[in-house]
């Protein structure tokens, strides 16, 4: 038996594709779930769409666009955020945060630094220099751990040689007027 090919309008597929692209982009599986498509046939008209959009040259403002950097986030919104993505998991944490723009990384990096700021203990991240020579120190630190050890082991084990010494001499030559050990 052959599929029976529904025919669907260019201005409903580019709704779909539409509805599969941008920062509240929702996937294929979902879409499909949601108005009754097959989810290979949106997953076609995406990458259709894709490979238009890769061929289509950039418009002249385009061209000369300074590139936009990292959006700076003000205290007010990333506490915006993380309100709104404290009860989020799956599927809804992830339409937010593409929806903000974020990376869930970063989120649990606000989220600590929330935590730590609760608490009393927060600090600003340290910059690359400081945090070399932190790793710098603390590997300092253990290897001075495990000489320090070494040498405990040395310690303990000539001071039970010298009392192991005592009592042998003790043996072989006993002096006299002293009891042994």
């Amino acid at each position: 038996m052959q599929a029976v090919e529904v025919p669907y309008t260019d201005a409903f597929k580019a709704q779909m594709v539409k509805r599969m692209m941008g920062p509240s982009a929702v996937n294929a599986s979902t879409l499909a779930r949601q108005v009754g498509v097959s989810q290979p046939t949106l997953s076609q008209w995406l990458r259709a769409a894709n490979r238009v959009a890769a061929m289509t040259p950039p418009s002249d403002e385009k061209k000369f666009a300074p590139p936009a950097g990292p959006k700076k986030w003000t205290p007010e919104e990333k506490v915006r955020v993380l309100a709104a993505a404290q009860e989020l998991k799956g599927e809804e944490l992830g339409a937010l945060l593409r929806g903000e723009g974020l990376h869930e990384a970063q989120l649990r990096e606000w989220q600590q630094a929330a935590a730590g700021a609760l608490s009393g203990t927060a600090s600003e991240p340290l910059p690359a220099k400081e945090r070399k020579r932190l790793a710098a120190a603390e590997k300092r630190v253990k290897e001075l751990e495990r000489e320090l050890h070494r040498k405990e082991k040395a310690l303990a084990e000539t001071a039970a040689l010298l009392v192991l010494e005592k009592k042998l001499r003790w043996q072989i030559w006993p002096e006299p007027g002293v009891l042994p050990l």
